[in-house]
């Protein structure tokens, strides 16, 4: 497939893509710099917008307007000027973390997980955000929160703590909001680094993001078993997910964190916005109905 550096953004930890198939925007994420990035479909616009703290993920709000998760917690963006309106921070006394991935769901709630940076074992949690404000702690144990996605009969939650290696398949109530009796959906190996952000296409299967592995890769959640491979000119592949007017484009956000001199020489374009079409679509990203 022929996979294109759509921005050579060099962005320190890109991660987060989100599709705003309304006004036809990529939305993402530079974690370190604290920066949300807001790219034309084509990559020859990209506006930044700084918040003053590392920003884990972002969402669309229903109504308009973002909804982060920053290290401090949830806040409400101003696109215009990037200043925050805070909600909640649920871990205010624990400085080895802050937040990572998070998403909406079909019920326009948004969950957002956080992770160690020391990457103590079981010392983050997942939680969920609801439109009326409330916020509840769905997961415990966790070291890494990462990558979501909801299945196409919406039914299932599909999760990725990356230490683990593995997605973790949880029964959805659509209504509620509600998960439970979690599975092991898939195993990756430990040869194809760890597993990071994720989506799903329109065929149920899964688009995986594996960070130190230099690639995403397409998963069959039912069955466990890899069908596909796209390689990335990066090194540390972070997240991915459909966009485009045909929203059959597929954008993968990467990172350049911590690599050396020889290793940045030998991929360029790291912590670049890439694009690839795969030959199958996906659907627009939820909005946060609050």
């Amino acid at each position: 497939m022929n996979i294109e550096c759509l921005l050579d953004a060099q962005a320190d930890l890109g991660e987060g893509p989100c599709w705003d198939d309304r006004e036809q925007q990529l939305y993402w994420v530079d974690i370190n710099a604290g920066i949300i990035h807001r790219t034309s479909a084509d990559g020859k616009s990209d506006e930044e917008i700084s918040v003053g703290e590392k920003v884990g993920a972002v969402v669309l709000r229903e109504t308009g307007g973002l909804l982060a998760a920053t290290e401090r917690g949830f806040a409400f963006v101003d696109p215009a000027g990037g200043g925050l309106d805070r909600i909640a921070d649920p871990e205010p006394d624990n400085p080895d973390t802050r937040f990572n991935d998070g998403k909406c769901d079909p019920g326009g709630r948004f969950w957002a997980g956080s992770m160690s940076l020391s990457r103590m074992t079981g010392s983050a949690s997942l939680y969920r955000l609801d439109p009326d404000k409330s916020l509840t702690k769905w997961v415990e144990g966790v070291t890494v929160s990462n990558g979501m996605a909801w299945n196409l009969q919406l039914d299932r939650m599909y999760y990725i703590d990356s230490p683990t290696k593995s997605v973790v398949s949880f029964a959805y109530e659509p209504e509620s909001g509600e998960i439970s009796s979690p599975s092991i959906a898939l195993q990756t190996p430990e040869s194809m680094g760890s597993p990071d952000g994720m989506t799903i296409d329109d065929e149920g299967m899964l688009w995986i993001a594996f960070y130190r592995g230099g690639c995403v890769a397409r998963w069959n959640p039912e069955t466990g078993r890899m069908l596909s491979k796209i390689e990335v000119p990066a090194p540390n592949v972070t997240s991915c997910c459909f966009g485009g007017p045909g929203m059959d484009t597929l954008y993968i956000t990467t990172a350049r964190q911590k690599m050396e001199v020889d290793a940045l020489a030998e991929f360029p374009q790291s912590g670049g916005l890439f694009q690839v079409r795969p030959g199958v679509s996906g659907s627009s990203s939820y909005r946060f109905k609050g």
